[in-house]
């Protein structure tokens, strides 16, 4: 006899009022929300779309069924994707604020969410940090890498270094879709797939599994992201994790001991590290005129 408090449970959770990511405030769950949240309906796809002002053609069958695959993927993946909630709280304003002082479109934020879950993550093929970068590729774009230093694990570093690639590949194909798709499959392979098919944009191409589906990851998760509450993720703001509070150190001179030097700063090496996952060892040498800036607990 435990069936209808348990039903009547689920009717009153389905029609809660539930914070919204984007700060718009209380949103009630009715109608298509709550059905879906009883009966696990299947999503509706939008009428229309976007990429970054690009049109997504949602007319071609193909392209309906593998936003269609992705959609629906991200929006039953219910452990994983309320992570990307909640970490996208905490880093979709870093992020955004250094897309836009370079000119890169907001939505590649969402690259960040299917690259590494807003993790610093490292790959089987040695990709890390947030946007995945390979240890070449990280120093062609300007970061440091070595047994000391690795700032594919600094979010502000490697978000800068993401912006210059995407700049290159817009510059190349004149399309922030393609571009996206580079990210993934790596600008010449990108160009190779187009002069090879006569094609001209991304939808027309047969690409590999990965790079077919890569796009598609990441509408469905700006779908997600953008309008949760739609897609049956039900939170309060309360239950996201917030921006991390630090002070900014300027440091111009080696560290030879961090232990010793989280001692002396009042703080742990547990806290510096968490703040500055791109220190990777005990010390941290500079060169005659090199400064470091240390994140350090506000």
């Amino acid at each position: 006899m435990i069936i209808l408090p348990l039903l009547v449970a689920v009717v009153i959770f389905a029609t809660s009022a539930y914070e919204s990511p984007d700060g718009k405030g209380k949103q009630e769950l009715t109608g298509d929300v709550e059905q879906g949240l009883r009966e696990n309906c299947m999503v509706k796809l939008p009428g229309s779309l976007q990429f970054a002002g690009e049109k997504v053609p949602l007319g071609e069958w193909d392209v309906r069924e593998r936003l269609d695959r992705e959609i629906h993927v991200n929006s039953y993946f219910h452990s994983s994707t309320f992570q990307l909630l909640k970490l996208a709280n905490r880093w979709f304003p870093t992020i955004d604020r250094i897309l836009q002082q370079n000119g890169i479109p907001g939505d590649f934020k969402y690259i960040v969410a299917v690259e590494s879950g807003f993790r610093n993550v490292v790959s089987p093929a040695g990709a890390r940090g947030f946007w995945q970068f390979m240890p070449g590729t990280a120093k062609e774009y300007g970061l440091t890498v070595n047994n000391e230093v690795d700032q594919r694990y600094d979010v502000e570093s490697s978000t800068q270094a993401a912006c210059q690639y995407l700049r290159e590949a817009y510059d190349k194909f004149r399309s922030w879709t393609l571009a996206a798709a580079s990210y993934n499959a790596g600008m010449p392979n990108m160009q190779d797939a187009l002069t090879q098919q006569f094609a001209d944009n991304y939808y027309d191409l047969h690409l590999n599994e990965e790079t077919s589906r890569y796009l598609f990851r990441v509408l469905a998760l700006k779908l997600i992201l953008t309008d949760p509450v739609k897609y049956g993720f039900c939170f309060e703001q309360a239950d996201l994790y917030e921006p991390i509070r630090f002070r900014n150190v300027e440091i111009g001179e080696t560290i030879q001991d961090i232990g010793e030097f989280a001692h002396q700063h009042q703080t742990s090496v547990k806290e510096i590290k968490n703040l500055n996952p791109w220190i990777r060892n005990r010390t941290l040498k500079l060169n005659p005129g090199e400064v470091f800036v240390l994140k350090m607990p506000a």
